[in-house]
Parts: C-alpha cells; structure tokens; sequence
C-alpha cells in the first residue's frame, strides 16, 4: 500500500453521527477476533471456506436448474456449513485474511465512509456499501470463472466508498501516511486517483493471485454509478470545498 488516509478535514453536514459506518467496522472487527480469531466461538478457517465467495461454486450454483441445489465440492468439506452460494456475496465482506487485511479496509472505511453516509442518509449508506460489496463479488467470480480460491475481504466494497467519495469531495484535503512513515496533507482527488490507478495497474501486473484486484475495479465502478442516483437531492457531485477555512 503506497499511503495510509489518516484524516480528512470536512465534517458531516445532514447527519449528526455517522451511525452505519462505525456499526460496518464494529461489525467486521467483531468477526474477525470473536469468530476467525476464536475469542468467542472457535471457527477459524471454516468460515473462510463455508462464507467466501469462491467463483467456480457461485457460477456453477447460477447455473444449476431451478429447485436442484448443486453438491458441495470436496473444497467446501463434508462437515461444512452448506449456504447458498448467492448468499457468500453478502458473507464474503466481512471477513478477512489477517490483522492487516482488516485494518487496511477499515481505516479507509472509518476516514471516507462518513461523508459518504452524510450525503445518502443512513439507510441508502448501508444499501450503497451491500450493493458495491455484491457488484465487486460478481466482477471477481465472472472474472476468474475456474478458479476455486475463496475471496473474503471489504476491499470491494470500500472501493466503492472510495469512488463515491471522489465524485462527491475531490478538492477536500486528507492527511495521509505515505510509505506508512511520511505525514503529508493532500488533496482527496489527488490520493484516491492514485489508488484507483494502483488498482487498475495491477489487475495487469501483479500475477500472484493473492489480490482480487478485479473486485476492487468493480467495487470502484458500482460507487461510482450508484453514488449519481443515490445521493440526497440537492447533493452537488465534484463539490469544489477544500475543507479548508479561509483566513480573515
């Protein structure tokens, strides 16, 4: 990661707490230390496999003849939870691989999420955040159709905030952790397309599999669409505020 967002200087406006943005971090951080990590309930790996999105399984099941369920696969386990494979494009996004994996999506979250939020309203926040999370699921698996590697992680999702969040405040200024060690105050635009352009390079370059680099670009294209019919009415997009009082 080329540079870590630590805060943005443009407060909330039409919502009073940004109450779906921390409830999607409590959410995802719950999972990963009560459930992955086994604090509350000893599960660990099983719900990489049993909850993940794995291509060759969703496919198989959207072509499988209505009513027939088609037979688990020796990934998946006999001992496994069997859930419909529609349903782990909704489960898939709030587990992760590691320490992190989590606090690389949620530091993105917690930074551009609550704007997002403040410009939809709760309700259309936590509808936004499901529908980029599912499109960056479905780009992945039609994508990668005969791979059987299970895909977890918010990372689709939070593309999608991501993209909203350029649309709506590129001018805004963020303060940023370059190389995870330099502070430096930049503008969102300038940041965010850096990491999109980071995304969309390594769909090419990097070949090691260990990134669903193609659900990012859909997760960046779902906000991206979504944010121009979701928002408030009356909410501008390109908003030219810097975030930044001028001085008297």
């Amino acid at each position: 990661m080329l540079f870590v967002p630590l805060w943005d200087m443009n407060p909330m406006k039409r919502v009073r707490f940004q109450f779906v943005t921390v409830g999607l971090i409590l959410l995802n951080c719950a999972v990963f230390f009560f459930f992955q990590m086994g604090i509350l309930y000893p599960v660990g790996d099983m719900l990489l496999i049993d909850y993940s999105v794995i291509p060759s399984e969703l496919l198989r099941s959207a072509q499988a003849p209505t009513g027939i369920e088609p037979p688990p696969t020796d990934l998946r386990g006999p001992q496994s939870l069997i859930l419909p494979e529609e349903i782990t494009l909704l489960t898939y996004m709030f587990l992760h691989g590691s320490v992190l994996h989590l606090a690389g999506n949620m530091i993105f979250l917690w930074v551009f999420g609550d704007n997002v939020e403040d410009c939809m309203g709760h309700l259309r926040f936590l509808v936004f955040y499901l529908l980029c999370g599912i499109f960056a699921g479905l780009t992945h698996a039609f994508i990668s159709v005969p791979s059987d590697v299970p895909m977890i992680g918010a990372s689709g999702a939070v593309a999608g905030i991501i993209a909203a969040y350029l649309m709506l405040h590129p001018h805004v200024r963020v303060w940023v952790l370059v190389l995870y060690r330099i502070p430096l105050r930049v503008s969102a635009g300038f940041a965010l397309a850096v990491w999109i352009i980071l995304q969309i390079v390594n769909v090419y370059m990097d070949t090691s599999g260990n990134t669903a680099w193609w659900a990012h670009i859909g997760g960046l294209v779902a906000g991206a669409v979504l944010i121009i019919f979701m928002r408030r009415p009356g909410v501008p997009l390109f908003d030219k505020a810097t975030g930044i009082k001028a001085s008297t």
